[in-house]
């Protein structure tokens, strides 16, 4: 009962902390609209599950362990961030957005854009590898250890969902879209500083 409830504010804390994540389902959210922005968090909680599978695998130590194959994970994470944040600085400020629902980003666009801000996030790779590192027993069932990962995965899935669907709100989406040139600035300009912040961080 102790591991379980670790895991569950361990998770729920690290859901909540603003961060790379966060940006991209907001950004998709109130440029593109609701399907736009629930897509990119079912992509989130699915790139939570790449990193549960390798680290149930072991492959997770490796990267613990491998200064090199970490480094590798985390500049190529920067790097994506820094290229999306660019984009978003740099889009047109009078972007014609439909608020009835015909989003500009496809599902599967929508889908890779929240998959690839997680699992390529360095620090989701620590929250996993360090929860079923430092947390979970060595002894704990295979199948317990999943259902960690699966609530993982929900947790991520529930909260940005609920970003999602604030920030898609059409009265909320309206005023944010006639303030466009100043968030496309402001979101780039995180997102770019959160590539950067990683690619620097020891």
């Amino acid at each position: 009962m102790t591991e379980v409830i670790a895991v569950a504010v361990i998770t729920l804390l690290a859901v909540i902390s603003p961060g790379a994540d966060f940006a991209m389902v907001v950004r998709n959210s109130y440029l593109y609209g609701r399907p736009t922005g629930l897509f990119a968090a079912a992509g989130v909680a699915a790139g939570v599950l790449v990193h549960v599978s390798y680290t149930m695998l072991g492959v997770g130590l490796l990267i613990a362990s491998s200064t090199e194959l970490f480094t590798a994970i985390k500049l190529a994470g920067a790097a994506y961030l820094v290229w999306i944040g660019i984009r978003t600085f740099r889009a047109r400020a009078d972007l014609t957005v439909d608020l009835e629902g015909k989003a500009g980003l496809t599902p599967l666009g929508a889908l890779r854009s929240g998959f690839l801000t997680n699992v390529l996030n360095p620090k989701t790779t620590l929250f996993v590898v360090s929860t079923f590192t430092q947390v979970v027993g060595p002894g704990t069932p295979v199948l317990q250890q999943a259902g960690y990962g699966l609530f993982m995965s929900v947790a991520h899935l529930g909260w940005f969902g609920a970003v999602a669907l604030f920030f898609s709100n059409s009265r909320l989406r309206e005023r944010m879209l006639k303030a466009q040139k100043a968030l496309n600035r402001t979101i780039g300009s995180v997102l770019v500083g959160l590539g950067v912040g990683l690619g620097f961080a020891r």
